[in-house]
C-alpha cells in the first residue's frame, strides 16, 4: 500500500486485565465492536464465502450534518500455537468521493503478558487519503492525531467495559457531562475572577468588599488578588479535572465567598442574581463533576509509538 509521505502509521498500545478469549469476542463480533469503537457507527458482516476465507464486512461511520462515510473491509486471524499470540489483519476503504481515506491497512495483535492475567491490545494501520496534497495536510495537521486519539480513547473505553463492566455507553454518557461541568466551572472561575473583579470592581464587586470592613483603604487591591486567586483556580479546573482534591478545594471556596457576602451584605439576597443563586449552580457542577471524574476513559492511559515504555 502507498501512503502519505511522512506521516507515521497510527500505534496504539494498552494493557487490559482480562482473559483471552473475552477480548477476542469484544474485538472480533461485530454487535460488541461497534459499540465502544467511535471510528465505527456500524459494522455488519457479510456472509464467508469458505471456511478460513477472509471475513468481509461493511462499516459506517456518522461524521455529522446527516453525513456517512461508509466503506468495505476484510480481515482474517491467525494463532501462534506456541505463544498464544493472536493476529487480526485488516485491509478496508472507501468508494466514497467525500471520503478522505482512499484504502488503508493494517493489524490488531493479541499478547498474552507472562504471569499476569492480562493482555497486551495492540494495533497498527496506515491509509492513503484522497485530495492530493490539500487531502494529505488536512490529514497530517487534523485528520491523522484525531483519528488516533479517537483509537487511544477507544481502547481504553473497552478496557473499563472489560475490567469495571461500564458499558460504553455509559461511559462516553459520563464523559460527556464531565467535560461540560469542566468548561462551565472553568468559565465561571476565570469570568468571575476578570470582569467584575478585574476589569469592572465599580459595578457591585468593590461596594461588596468594601461592606466587609476586612480590608480597609485597600479594598480595590483585596478585590484583585481575589480575582486573581479565582482565574488560577479556573486553570486549575482545566488542568487538573481529574483528581477529587480539585472539586472539594472548590466548594470550600464556594462557601467561603457566598457566606462572607452574604452575612456582610444580606440585602444581596433581594438581587436577581446573588451570590447563593450563583454558588449554588456552581456547587451542583462540583458534585457532578466530581462523581465522574473517576473511571473516565483515557486516550493518554495508552502508548502511542512504536517500543515505547509506559508505566
Amino acid at each position: 500500500m502507498r501512503r502519505n509521505s511522512k506521516s507515521r502509521p497510527i500505534y496504539v498500545e494498552l494493557d487490559i486485565h482480562t482473559d483471552m478469549d473475552k477480548l477476542w469476542a469484544y474485538t472480533q463480533t461485530a454487535e460488541l465492536h461497534e459499540q465502544w469503537d467511535l471510528r465505527f457507527s456500524n459494522i455488519a458482516y457479510l456472509p464467508r464465502k469458505s471456511e478460513g476465507s477472509p471475513q468481509h464486512f461493511r462499516y459506517e461511520t456518522r461524521i455529522g450534518f446527516g453525513l456517512r462515510i461508509s466503506g468495505t473491509g476484510r480481515t482474517k486471524s491467525a494463532i501462534h500455537r506456541v505463544t498464544g499470540v493472536r493476529l487480526s489483519t485488516l485491509a478496508f476503504g472507501s468508494e466514497q468521493p467525500i471520503s478522505l481515506i482512499r484504502h488503508g491497512a493494517g493489524y490488531w495483535q493479541y499478547r498474552p503478558k507472562p504471569n499476569a492475567d492480562s493482555i497486551t491490545f495492540l494495533t497498527k494501520y496506515d491509509y492513503a487519503t484522497r485530495f492530493g496534497v490539500w487531502g494529505q495536510w488536512f490529514d497530517r495537521l487534523l485528520f491523522r492525531p484525531l483519528f488516533g486519539w479517537a483509537t487511544a480513547f477507544s481502547f481504553d473505553v473497552l478496557r473499563l467495559w472489560l475490567e469495571k463492566q461500564i458499558p460504553p455507553a455509559v461511559s462516553l454518557q459520563r464523559t460527556v457531562l464531565h467535560y461540560m461541568c469542566v468548561l462551565l466551572l472553568s468559565f465561571l472561575w476565570l469570568y468571575e475572577g476578570l470582569v467584575p473583579k478585574w476589569l469592572f470592581p465599580e459595578a457591585g464587586e468593590l461596594a461588596i468588599m468594601q461592606g466587609i470592613h476586612l480590608f480597609p483603604g485597600t479594598e480595590l487591591l483585596a478585590l484583585k488578588w481575589l480575582g486573581g486567586a479565582e482565574i488560577v483556580l479556573g486553570f486549575i479546573q482545566l488542568l487538573y479535572h481529574r483528581s477529587a482534591h480539585i472539586y472539594g478545594l472548590q466548594l470550600f471556596g464556594l462557601v467561603v465567598l457566598s457566606a462572607g457576602a452574604l452575612i456582610n451584605a444580606p440585602l444581596l439576597l433581594t438581587h436577581p442574581f446573588n451570590p447563593l443563586v450563583l454558588s449554588a449552580a456552581m456547587v451542583g457542577l462540583n458534585l457532578a463533576g466530581l462523581w465522574t471524574c473517576r473511571d473516565l476513559p483515557d486516550a493518554g492511559r495508552c502508548i502511542r509509538t512504536q517500543g515505547e515504555w509506559k508505566r
